[in-house]
């Protein structure tokens, strides 16, 4: 079957930009900030993102378009005889499918608070402990959370059976403009805030003393895990799309471009936040020790409520964080739609009506993991926690490792036909003095993170 393409590198660059931009770009990201020293920890944070997510993207990138196929059967076009790299697969598959097991419910709650900001039921509660109470009947709520993932499910893979251009791509396109452009809107309503100027400056101007205060090794640490952890590297979900494109362009110049769109949402919402958080909320975000997407049900929407039209903004947010988790479900659901269409003979739609029963199913720990089953814990942990956790702190620093080291040692895919094809196309080269950079240092850089994740857990 001839492989799928791309109709332009506008597409290609908006849904792999769209797969790493999810819902931690918005609430993680400012609450890990106005922890740890505020602009400070900005910088680092961008320093770790070149050192540690631009390298493991291009390995994804090429991997998948020299091989021209997801990680389902990337490892095995690619390795050499007798090698077992494609059993990375397995956790490859497994962690995308893991991962929308919790994020689907996650991305209902997005559309649910949509609704309820323009019915207006939003309306006057500002109280903390009151939006708590709606945030906890909501995801206590069995049949409204089955009912909207199942939802979420539907609409998603319904994207994915239109085709890769028709659906994917076209959608897509939408989306992240309307993110982009909403985003912006609210950023700069948010900067004309009356204490905004505090907040800005707490953002923008570095202060080392913040960051001497937050203790410096700390701000070192979770700078790092979140630099790593935003772009959604290392099991694949990537990778698919480098295997939807051409070799016109050198793949230096996309990975810069996807995680400085990436950055681009990150950074922005930090200028809605912070003029927000010190205008109505005393400059306070959250505690970095308890981020959870609980953060944007109760601080921002009490912050929305005391607004000057704090109805419409809310609405807009909501639209705004809807665009963003689809457009990451949208593309993880694709990157599985690749896998039974490379590991069976069934059509594209039998493969998404397959898929949306299997993840219905799939999904149901998660839902009721804050209801029913919340008194069920493993290592501690309810379902929905214990499979991101899996996810983000164990698979995406594996699988990273693995990528990296597939790519430059000769043991693996060898760091001549990584090069080659990173650096095939029009566009700047990617030096190979980075080889023991990416072969020693990275990888140790890597498991560290690891171990501080696995640590802390």
């Amino acid at each position: 079957m001839e492989r799928e393409r791309l109709g332009s590198r506008l597409g290609f660059i908006l849904i792999s930009a769209g797969c790493a931009i999810g819902l931690g770009n918005v609430y993680r990201f400012p609450i890990i900030t106005g922890a740890y020293g505020g602009a400070a920890f900005v910088l680092m944070y961008i320093i770790f993102l070149i050192m540690l997510g631009l390298p493991v993207m291009m390995a994804e990138l090429a991997v998948g378009r020299a091989s021209q196929r997801s990680i389902a059967t990337s490892f095995d076009v690619l390795e050499k005889p007798k090698q077992k790299w494609h059993l990375m697969k397995y956790a490859g598959v497994g962690g995308n499918y893991l991962l929308m097991m919790f994020y689907c419910t996650i991305s209902c709650w997005m559309v649910i608070y949509f609704y309820k900001y323009i019915s207006g039921s939003m309306n006057g509660i500002t109280d903390a402990s009151a939006l708590g109470d709606v945030f906890g009947g909501i995801v206590t709520n069995t049949e409204l959370n089955i009912l909207a993932t199942f939802g979420v499910i539907v609409v998603c893979f319904g994207v994915c059976a239109l085709g890769l251009q028709k659906g994917v791509e076209r959608v897509t396109k939408v989306m992240m403009v309307a993110l982009l452009a909403l985003l912006v809107g609210l950023a700069v309503y948010s900067c004309t805030l009356s204490n905004a100027a505090q907040g800005l400056q707490f953002y923008l101007i570095p202060s080392f003393t913040n960051m001497k205060q937050a203790g410096i090794g700390k701000v070192v640490s979770a700078a790092m895990g979140q630099a790593f952890f935003t772009l959604s590297v290392g099991i694949g979900s990537v990778a698919i799309f480098g295997s939807y494109i051409g070799k016109e362009r050198r793949l230096l110049g996309e990975a810069v471009t996807i995680i400085g769109l990436d950055t681009f949402v990150a950074i922005m919402s930090g200028l809605i936040v912070f003029p927000a958080c010190f205008t109505y909320n005393n400059g306070v975000t959250a505690d970095a020790n308890s981020v959870s997407a609980g953060f944007l049900f109760t601080t921002l929407s009490s912050i929305f409520n005391q607004m000057p039209g704090g109805q419409f903004v809310g609405t807009l947010f909501f639209l705004f964080m809807i665009f963003a988790a689809f457009s990451t479900v949208i593309a993880v659901f694709e990157n599985i739609v690749s896998f039974w269409l490379e590991l069976t003979k069934l059509k594209r739609w039998t493969v998404c009506l397959i898929n949306i029963a299997l993840l219905a199913v799939l999904c149901l720990p998660a839902i009721l993991s804050n209801n029913v089953w919340a008194d069920i814990k493993v290592f501690g942990q309810v379902f929905m926690d214990l499979e991101d956790t899996i996810v983000s702190k164990w698979l995406l620093p594996i699988g990273s490792i693995v990528y990296v080291t597939f790519c430059t040692w000769r043991f693996g895919w060898g760091s001549k036909n990584f090069f080659e094809e990173v650096n095939t196309g029009k566009g700047a080269k990617f030096p190979k003095w980075v080889v023991p950079y990416m072969q020693f240092v990275l990888p140790l850089i890597i498991l560290a993170v690891f171990v501080l994740q696995f640590v802390k857990f």
